[in-house]
């Protein structure tokens, strides 16, 4: 498969969704699927779809367009790798934390919890979906000792800029990250991503106090 030298950041952020409406597909039969149909679903263009296809050397041929099991799994690799899961760690046992983790859990997204920390006395000693909670003061040498390369943060704002140096000088080399602290502005050369649910919800009520009628 031939990648461009640098995709660009919104296409890769459309690949998840195309592989989840694939899936979808595949599940109800579809064997195949035009670029027109496909955008249809996307709410973009056909031209979008192949631009964003070609950026991987196309998936399709003109005119006849894709094998929906084949165009999934091609994308499966582009998100998934090898299928190989990403080690991670979570940061943070609260309700947003449980919640997160029971869905890195549940998932088959490509990543491997491996530990839960928090400075909650209480929580510690407990599992959170199947997974041990840890006391932050043995966050270095798990680390050490596991080789994690992914962070979830769920803790706020200012504990996530007291712990992410510590997390980068540990090996991380991912965040994801529900802090509202943008590690990528500090961090350049890990690779983040930024989760402000705050932002989605105000994106919302813009667009419901801002429709109007055709």
């Amino acid at each position: 498969m031939a990648i461009q030298n640098k995709v660009s950041l919104p296409v890769i952020k459309r690949l998840p969704k195309y592989y989840r409406y694939l899936t979808n597909l595949s599940v109800d039969g579809k064997e195949k699927i035009s670029s027109s149909e496909l955008a249809h679903m996307m709410g973009t263009t056909a031209s979008q779809v192949r631009q964003d296809f070609n950026c991987f050397g196309g998936f399709g041929q003109q005119g006849i367009g894709y094998k929906v099991d084949v165009l999934r799994a091609e994308i499966g690799k582009l998100l998934f790798g090898d299928g190989e899961r990403l080690p991670t760690i979570l940061i943070g046992a609260g309700h947003l934390g449980s919640a997160v983790s029971s869905f890195i859990s549940r998932d088959t997204n490509g990543y491997t919890l491996l530990g839960v920390f928090d400075i909650n006395p209480e929580l510690v000693g407990k599992e959170m979906c199947g997974v041990p909670i840890y006391p932050l003061q043995e966050l270095e040498s798990f680390c050490n000792e596991h080789h994690p390369i992914v962070a979830v943060l769920c803790v706020p704002r200012q504990s996530a800029v007291d712990l992410s140096g510590e997390l980068v000088r540990l090996g991380i080399q991912g965040f994801w990250n529900f802090s509202h602290y943008d590690l990528s502005v500090e961090y350049p050369q890990v690779t983040v991503e930024n989760v402000h649910l705050g932002d989605s919800l105000m994106s919302l009520g813009y667009r419901l106090r801002n429709t109007t009628e055709e």
